[in-house]
């Protein structure tokens, strides 16, 4: 390789603060999208989410990059997303104030038997899905469920009602006691 194209691959072509600013600007822009308003996972990922998230991530480059072109302005950008990735998950476990306002809340699916179809609704969740988790966790009705949240993360958890058939305490008890 000649001087040209290593000059070429490493020269910064735009200040350094600029491409933090950039940087800055679309992780913090990004963050409010996934994690405030696009939370919703339900265990998986359809193509459409995949499909979003890579078409998201192409459009949010040319706002961070701009102009520039050479390998140090990426990994400049990189360092600066990283920095802020970290920078959030430490605040979020150093500070439980940072947590409530980055992190979804948990919201709630199910109580005592019962859908709670506004949040149902908030979150796109159809009765298949539900039925779909709740047999996954080898229920066959909401009867038997305490609670069902859908976590900040996306993820689905389940509470059974105390004493029912399928309790893990009740099936560790001995028959007649």
């Amino acid at each position: 390789m000649d001087h040209d194209t290593l000059e070429s691959i490493f020269k910064l072509t735009m200040p350094i603060v600029e491409l933090v600013a950039r940087g800055s600007l679309m992780f913090w822009f990004l963050v409010l999208i996934f994690r405030i308003v696009l939370r919703r996972d339900v265990g998986s990922m359809g193509i459409t989410d995949f499909l979003f998230i890579v078409l998201l991530g192409d459009a949010a480059q040319n706002g961070m990059i701009g102009d520039a072109t050479s390998a140090t302005d990426a990994i400049v950008l990189i360092s600066t997303l990283v920095f802020w990735n970290v920078a959030i998950d430490w605040a979020t476990y150093r500070w439980p104030a940072a947590e409530r306002l980055l992190a979804a809340r948990r919201l709630t699916l199910v109580r005592n038997g019962k859908r709670n179809r506004r949040n149902m609704r908030r979150e796109f969740i159809s009765d298949a899905e539900l039925m779909s988790k709740v047999r996954e966790e080898g229920l066959e009705d909401l009867s038997r469920i305490k609670a069902m949240y859908l976590e900040s993360d996306g993820e689905i958890s389940l509470i059974r009602q105390p004493g029912s058939q399928d309790d893990p305490k009740t099936l560790a008890r001995p028959p007649g006691r």
